[in-house]
């Protein structure tokens, strides 16, 4: 492979994961905080109304049985960080760099193991 090859394969990778830095940093500041799809066809059939300790659930839907999950209180839960509603952006890079991390390692894994048995 010409070091001309290695070159354009490097900058490609560069350019990608600027890409994907900026659309987690900056476009995540632009998403949506209404529901979704999944979130209003739980919510059917319930109202949701604001109590002493937080919101309840009135009427008969699906989320009344919901739970909280075990990662609600992980670090990045909620696309924020610690729950600190400003941080959705560092929040994205984050999980967008550990990611990248995980499957470059991943394919890094795949090739060595491949190089060694042929």
């Amino acid at each position: 492979m010409s070091a001309q090859t290695v070159g354009r394969r490097w900058q490609f990778w560069v350019g990608f994961g600027v890409a994907i830095l900026l659309i987690a940093g900056v476009v995540s500041y632009f998403a949506s905080s209404s529901p979704d799809g999944l979130d209003s066809a739980t919510l059917q059939g319930c109202q949701v109304v604001e109590a002493e300790h937080g919101e309840q659930l009135t009427g008969n839907c699906i989320a009344q049985h919901a739970t909280e999950h075990p990662m609600a209180v992980s670090p990045l839960a909620d696309y924020t960080i610690f729950g600190h509603a400003d941080t959705s952006g560092p929040a994205g890079i984050i999980g967008a760099v550990v990611v990248l991390a995980l499957a470059f390692g991943a394919f890094w894994l795949i090739a060595r193991t491949r190089r060694s048995k042929g």
